[in-house]
């Protein structure tokens, strides 16, 4: 079994007249998983968006979140999700400071790439939906940690007096 008649990839062949195994690519032929098309990648430490924030973004963003990320992530970015509550890997929050200070490049490579136990999500979540979600994201991670003063006077007031929050 150890000396089979195979062929290795890209080995010289006397099937093709040039002698080679390879053949080009047919004109017009776009690989399977090429970013050629995602006009929207940036670098892993990019900390900008390349499309503009918007409200439609932000709901677009939650839209795809609840879809995708919520079943690992939770509804809150917590990462108390149904699929950790069954026993799976728990992923981490959104909340700590890790994934806070993390650049917005760092969500999209890990939506289109994968991190850890987190699949990739490149074949069902495209370009602008990855930034929707990471703008949603963002949106989820300053609900939790706003800063007092960037609240209206009446939340800060009923804040102050021991209302609900």
């Amino acid at each position: 079994m150890a000396d089979q008649p195979k062929y290795n990839p890209l080995t010289a062949s006397t099937f093709f007249d040039d002698g080679r195994s390879a053949r080009p690519l047919v004109v017009g032929t776009v690989p399977r998983g090429s970013l050629a098309e995602d006009n929207l990648n940036v670098p892993k430490d990019a900390d900008t968006f390349p499309v503009p924030v918007t409200r439609e973004l932000l709901a677009r963003g939650r839209e795809r979140f609840n879809i995708y990320c919520s079943v690992c992530h939770g509804l809150l970015g917590d990462g108390n999700g149904m699929v950790p509550r069954r026993g799976f890997r728990q992923p981490p929050s959104y909340h700590i400071d890790r994934l806070r200070e993390a650049p917005v490049g760092h969500f999209y490579d890990v939506i289109t790439n994968s991190f850890g136990a987190m699949p990739d999500y490149a074949a069902q979540v495209p370009p602008r939906d990855r930034w929707a979600i990471i703008a949603y994201i963002r949106a989820l991670q300053f609900s939790q940690h706003a800063p007092l003063a960037e609240l209206p006077a009446e939340d800060r007031a009923r804040l102050g007096a021991g209302g609900p929050r």
